[in-house]
């Protein structure tokens, strides 16, 4: 039996520290022993503090030790994991080979260490070891880092700088191909759910233009291809929306944007075609655009009829100037991605 007595000091201080000790779980103690201090039972006490009765005898010991102050103590000290030997050499491996999966680096730390662990103590053998879970990027593998460089030192900037000062109007230009299908994508729920994944593989085509700095969209769409001539519409309703300014388009390098009729009617037109080099994606920033409009209305999302499909594309595109403008203009900052050293997985 632990025999405590409680003076008008601790018990003021343990009040005290139970709301104001910066460490939640000195707070947990100070409350525990300052509701024994109010004559609580020990049942009580477990139930409204929710503690085991062992961890409510070693915290009054604790008090009887050393009082208020041996409760404030934090040092806490774990038995030393075998996997600490191993550390450097794990963490040597597993930046050469980054494990997919929990299961799959625990296998490895058995294989190289001897040492098998639960997938929740690997977990944060991992955490620990600075690892994160990270979703692959793509960079693509003819992408020229040099000349990408090249172009927005000596292309794209000069033109954004002119843009920014209303000197020019920069428009990225790019067309993207919806598929009336199911896009699977992460939800928080409390069972795997299922979407519908419609049947047939019809496409919604947007052939877009997004200003540099107004992020204005001027889009030309269908539901049967992109070509040269859709092209050249969309080059005739910007010459008309941006009459009597320079006007540069920034396009990648599809046939149908780079044939003669376009290149022709742009010089008719007076519009500025600057193409960026091959296998260019992170410099074009309606790519971002196209990314937001599949997480916003597409992922995760059954429409039952290409109709619909199309509707809940089109009601997105035309809030970007509106309802979406405040998402947008933080997603399409002029902030470009570069493959000037980028980390590789291995081959």
């Amino acid at each position: 039996m632990i025999h405590l007595d409680f003076t008008p000091e601790p018990i003021d201080a343990l009040h005290h520290e139970r709301f104001h000790h910066p460490h939640p779980r000195v707070q947990l103690k100070m409350e525990a022993v300052y509701l024994k201090s109010q004559g609580l039972s020990h049942q009580d006490i477990c139930r409204l503090v929710r503690i085991s009765e062992n961890t409510l005898r070693s915290y009054l010991r604790q008090f009887q030790e050393g009082g208020v102050e041996r409760l404030k103590r934090t040092d806490w000290t774990g038995t030393e994991s075998e996997l600490d030997e191993h550390r450097e050499t794990l963490e040597d491996y597993f930046r050469k080979t980054p494990p997919r999966s929990t299961a799959e680096a625990a296998a490895e730390i058995e294989r190289i260490t001897g040492v098998r662990r639960s997938l929740t103590q690997v977990r944060k053998f991992l955490k620990g070891l600075g690892l994160k879970y990270r979703k692959v990027g793509m960079i693509p593998a003819k992408a020229d880092a040099d000349e990408q460089a090249k172009c927005l030192d000596e292309q794209l900037w000069p033109r954004l700088r002119q843009a920014r000062r209303l000197r020019r109007v920069v428009c990225f230009v790019d067309a993207a191909h919806f598929v009336h299908g199911a896009f699977l994508g992460y939800l928080w729920c409390f069972v795997r759910l299922l979407v519908r994944g419609p049947s047939g593989r019809k496409r919604f085509n947007v052939l877009g233009a997004i200003d540099a700095v107004t992020h204005e969209l001027t889009t030309v769409v269908n539901d049967t291809v992109i070509d040269a001539m859709a092209v050249c519409e969309l080059l005739r309703k910007l010459s008309a929306r941006y009459a009597g300014l320079p006007l540069t388009l920034v396009l990648d390098n599809a046939r149908y944007q780079k044939c003669e009729v376009v290149r022709l009617l742009a010089a008719e037109l007076k519009i500025e075609l600057l193409y960026l080099p091959s296998y260019s994606p992170n410099l074009n920033l309606i790519e971002r655009l196209w990314k937001f409009v599949k997480k916003e209305v597409l992922t995760c999302r059954y429409y039952e009829d290409f109709a619909r499909f199309k509707a809940a594309i089109m009601d997105c595109l035309e809030g970007i100037e509106g309802k979406h403008k405040e998402a947008i203009a933080s997603l399409l900052t002029l902030n470009f991605q570069t493959f000037d050293n980028p980390q590789l997985l291995a081959a």
